[in-house]
C-alpha cells in the first residue's frame, strides 16, 4: 500500500537547522509532484516548497531562500533542507505526493513529522 514516512523533526534552537525527509513507497515515485506543507498550532495547512516529477522546484515567497526540496528517485525520497529556522517555522511538516492523469486524480500524505524552534 501507499506509505509516506517523514522523519529528521525536532527541536531546534532559532538559527539552526533541520533536514527532513520522506520515505515513499506503494507507487510510482518519480511520477509523482513532491510537496513538503505545514501546520502550526490553531492554523490551516499551508504549502512549503513542491518539486516536480522532473525536479522543477516551486517555494512559498517567505521560505525560498532559507529551505531547499530535493528528490532523490533511486531512494523514493523526498528531503526538505531547512536553514536559519525561526520560532514561526515551528509547525507539522507534511510529505504530500500527487498526480494528475487525464482519467484520476492521486493525492496521498505522510502522517506529518515535529518541528519545533525554540531556545
Amino acid at each position: 500500500q501507499v506509505q509516506l514516512v517523514e522523519s529528521g523533526g525536532g527541536l531546534v534552537q532559532p538559527g539552526g537547522s533541520l533536514r527532513l525527509s520522506c520515505a515513499a513507497s506503494g507507487f510510482t515515485f518519480s511520477d509523482y509532484h513532491m510537496s513538503w506543507y505545514r501546520q502550526a498550532p490553531g492554523k490551516g495547512r499551508d504549502l512549503v516548497a513542491t518539486i516536480g516529477s522532473s525536479g522543477i522546484t516551486v517555494y512559498e515567497d517567505s521560505m525560498r531562500d532559507r529551505f531547499i526540496i530535493s528528490r532523490d528517485n533511486a531512494l523514493n525520497t523526498v528531503y526538505l533542507q531547512m536553514n536559519s529556522l525561526k520560532p514561526e517555522d515551528t509547525a507539522v511538516y507534511y510529505c504530500n505526493a500527487r498526480r494528475q492523469t487525464i482519467l484520476y486524480g492521486y493525492d496521498y500524505w505522510g502522517q506529518g513529522t515535529q518541528v519545533t524552534v525554540s531556545s
